[in-house]
């Protein structure tokens, strides 16, 4: 995916990445660090009640999602395995810009800088806590034998990338929970919603992040 890239100063005072042919952003311009906390750590990593979680990242992009539950791993206790897909991954040059960690006050030569010089493809000990992988893949071509407890569905929106919001896909991140695992994701839209349910997950619609209205969290009840 070869676009021309602006960093944008979103309104949290935290920065995001704009795809400008496209349009398209790759968090909320009402507030990267909050969207992603909001939809991401208090709606998915704090609603599973388990000390050790799996957690599968659809859309790794800026890393933020990864910083943001690596930092909380630490906070709560919890033992976190997490994989990330990226299959177009940013430039260092890029990331190296991004003002996530002093936004949040921690030490980006732990939390943020390692999720992106560490190898690609391999499973890496960042703390006694969190274990991390990114895998450079298409969604479509993923496949592990491994189940998840949690899967932050951060794709583009279903109107840039709607071949990621398919019925196909959510049955494949169906097939991939353990049993009373969930997905959330900031969309919300109607054909989302069906895809969903038609996949065989049971869809709650919660409050969104800041300027949106709702997002979703879809559980494997069974």
């Amino acid at each position: 995916m070869k676009n021309n890239i602006s960093i944008v100063k979103t309104l949290d005072g935290s920065q995001t990445i704009k795809l400008v042919d496209i349009d398209e952003h790759y968090h909320s311009v009402n507030g990267a660090i909050q969207e992603s906390q909001h939809v991401f750590i208090n709606s998915g990593f704090h609603y599973i009640c388990k000390n050790n979680l799996s957690i599968l990242e659809i859309g790794f992009g800026t890393g933020l999602n990864a910083m943001l539950t690596f930092r909380e791993s630490e906070k709560c206790g919890k033992i976190v395995d997490y994989t990330a897909l990226e299959l177009y991954p940013l430039d260092e040059k890029i990331l190296s810009q991004l003002n996530y960690a002093e936004i949040l006050n921690v030490d980006s030569n732990k939390y943020f800088l390692p999720l992106h010089t560490c190898q690609w493809n391999k499973n890496i000990e960042l703390s006694e806590n969190f274990t991390f992988k990114k895998i450079n893949i298409d969604l479509n071509k993923y496949a592990d034998n491994k189940l998840f407890d949690i899967i932050y569905f951060d794709a583009f929106a279903p109107d840039k990338q709607s071949e990621l919001w398919t019925k196909t896909v959510f049955e494949k991140m169906f097939s991939i929970l353990n049993v009373g695992g969930i997905l959330v994701t900031y969309s919300s839209k109607g054909e989302v919603k069906r895809n969903m349910r038609s996949a065989g997950f049971t869809v709650i619609r919660l409050q969104g992040a800041a300027g949106k209205h709702h997002m979703i969290r879809a559980v494997k009840n069974n």
